[in-house]
C-alpha cells in the first residue's frame, strides 16, 4: 500500500520532476566533458585524466560545504539558487564556441562551474527526500534513483548527437533542462531553517564528519562505496570512452548508445527493487554485488565481440544500479536528522568525487599498460571489498529499521 501512496504525493512528484530535469543536464555533462576532450580536442589519456581530476576534485570540498549549508538552511531555497545559476555555464560555452575559442582553459571553466553546481546541490537534493518520503524511504530512494537513471539515458542520448547536430544545440538543451529543474523545485513547501546554528562552515563540516565516524555502519558503507567508486566510476568515466574509441573505433553516438544501455540496466534494477522492497538485509546484497562485478569487467577485459561488450555494459549497469541504491539506502536510513545533509554530502562525495581521482590514475594506466588493462584494478578491488565487508565490518549483518 505504501508503494502506491508515495506516488500519489504531490510533493514527491514535484521532487521527481526536479530530479529528472536537473538529472538530464548533469548526465549530459559526463559525456560532454569526456568527448570534448577526447573527440574534439583529441587529447591523450594522461591529459584527459588530469583535466577530469582538475574539474572534479574541487567539487569534493564544495560538496561538504553544500551538506553543511543544507542542514542549517532550507535545502529547497539552496536548490532554487543553484539550479537558477547553472544555465549560465552552458550559455558561456556556447559563446566560446561561437567565437571559435574552444580551448582546454574554456572547457575547464565550464567544467569546474558545472562540477561546483552538481556537488553543492547534491546533498540538499538527497536530504529533502527524507522529509517527503517519511517511512517509505526505501521505495522513495529506489524510485528517485530509477528516475535519475532513466533521465540520464535521455541526457546521454542528446549529448551523443553533438557530432551530428553540433555542440551549440546540445549545450542549449542542457541550459533549458537545469532551468526547468529550478521551476519544479519551487513547488515544494519551504522547510523551516536550522540557522540558529551559529558555528562556522568548517565547524559544521567537521561535526558532520564526526557524526559519520561515530555511526560505524555508515562509515564502513561509505569506505566501501568510496574505494569501489574510485576504480569503477573512474573506469566508467575514463576507461569506457577510450575502449569505445580505440578498441571498437566508435564515435560520440556509439559512446552515448553504450552509456544509455548501461543506465538502462541501472534503471531496470531499481524498478525490480521497488517490487521487492523493503529489504531486510540490504548490506548483504550490496556486498554480493560488489563481488559479482569482477565477472562483468572480466568479460570486457578479454575484448569480446561488440554485442557481448554491449551486454556486459547492461550487466554493469544492473550491478551499479543495485549497489548505488543500497549504499544510499543504508546511509540514509541510518543518518540522524540533525546531520542528515552533511552525512549525505559525504556519501555523495564518495560517489561523485571519487571518479576524478580514479580518472587521474586510470588515465596513466591506459597509456602505460594499455586501454583494456585499466579495467584490472576494478576487478581486483571488487574481490578485496567483498572480503573486507564480510569479514571486518557490520555491513553484511546490517538490518534495515
Amino acid at each position: 500500500m505504501t508503494k502506491i501512496v508515495i506516488w500519489q504525493q504531490q510533493e514527491f512528484r514535484l521532487y521527481l520532476r526536479s530530479t529528472a530535469f536537473s538529472g538530464i543536464a548533469f548526465a549530459m555533462q559526463q559525456l560532454l566533458l569526456g568527448w570534448i576532450l577526447i573527440g574534439t580536442l583529441e587529447l591523450p589519456a594522461t591529459q584527459v585524466g588530469i583535466i577530469q581530476a582538475a574539474v572534479g576534485i574541487p567539487g569534493l570540498f564544495v560538496m561538504l560545504l553544500g551538506g553543511a549549508r543544507a542542514d542549517d538552511h532550507d535545502p529547497r531555497s539552496l536548490l532554487i539558487k543553484v539550479y537558477s545559476f547553472s544555465p549560465l555555464l552552458p550559455l558561456f560555452l556556447i559563446l566560446i564556441v561561437n567565437l571559435d575559442q574552444l580551448t582546454i582553459w574554456s572547457v575547464l571553466v565550464w567544467g569546474l562551474g558545472m562540477s561546483f553546481c552538481i556537488s553543492y546541490s547534491s546533498p540538499a537534493q538527497q536530504a529533502i527526500l527524507n522529509r517527503i518520503a517519511s517511512t517509505d524511504l526505501q521505495v522513495a530512494v529506489s524510485a528517485s534513483t530509477a528516475i535519475a537513471f532513466m533521465v540520464q539515458m535521455l541526457g546521454l542520448g542528446v549529448a551523443g548527437t553533438m557530432d551530428d547536430l553540433g555542440l551549440i544545440p546540445v549545450l542549449f538543451f542542457q541550459a533549458v533542462c537545469v532551468g526547468l529543474g529550478a521551476l519544479a523545485i519551487r513547488g515544494l513547501n519551504p522547510q523551516p531553517s536550522n540557522s540558529r546554528n551559529t558555528e562556522s562552515a568548517i565547524s559544521n563540516i567537521l561535526a558532520g564528519l564526526n557524526a559519520v565516524y561515530k555511526q560505524k555502519v555508515i562509515l564502513q558503507t561509505l569506505i566501501i562505496n568510496f574505494v569501489s567508486s574510485i576504480f569503477n566510476a573512474g573506469a566508467f568515466m575514463t576507461v569506457f570512452p577510450f575502449i569505445v574509441k580505440r578498441i571498437y573505433e566508435g564515435d560520440a553516438l556509439l559512446l552515448s548508445f553504450l552509456m544509455i544501455v548501461f543506465y538502462g540496466g541501472a534503471s531496470a534494477s531499481n524498478f525490480i527493487m521497488i517490487r521487492v522492497m523493503p529489504l531486510v538485509r540490504p548490506g548483504r546484497i550490496f556486498l554480493i554485488m560488489q563481488l559479482s562485478r569482477m565477472l562483468i569487467l572480466g568479460v570486457m577485459w578479454i575484448q569480446p565481440a561488440f554485442w557481448i561488450f554491449a551486454l556486459a555494459a547492461i550487466a554493469w549497469g544492473l550491478n551499479m544500479g543495485v549497489t548505488t541504491t543500497l549504499a544510499r539506502t543504508i546511509v540514509q536510513e541510518s543518518a540522524t536528522e540533525e546531520y542528515r545533509a552533511r552525512i549525505m554530502s559525504v556519501y555523495s562525495l564518495g560517489l561523485i568525487g571519487s571518479a576524478p581521482i580514479g580518472a587521474l590514475m586510470l588515465g596513466w594506466i591506459i597509456e602505460v599498460f594499455g586501454t583494456l588493462n585499466a579495467l584490472i584494478p576494478a576487478i581486483v578491488i571488487s574481490i578485496i571489498l567483498f572480503l573486507y565487508g564480510t569479514q571486518f565490518t557490520s555491513v553484511y549483518k546490517y538490518q534495515s529499521p
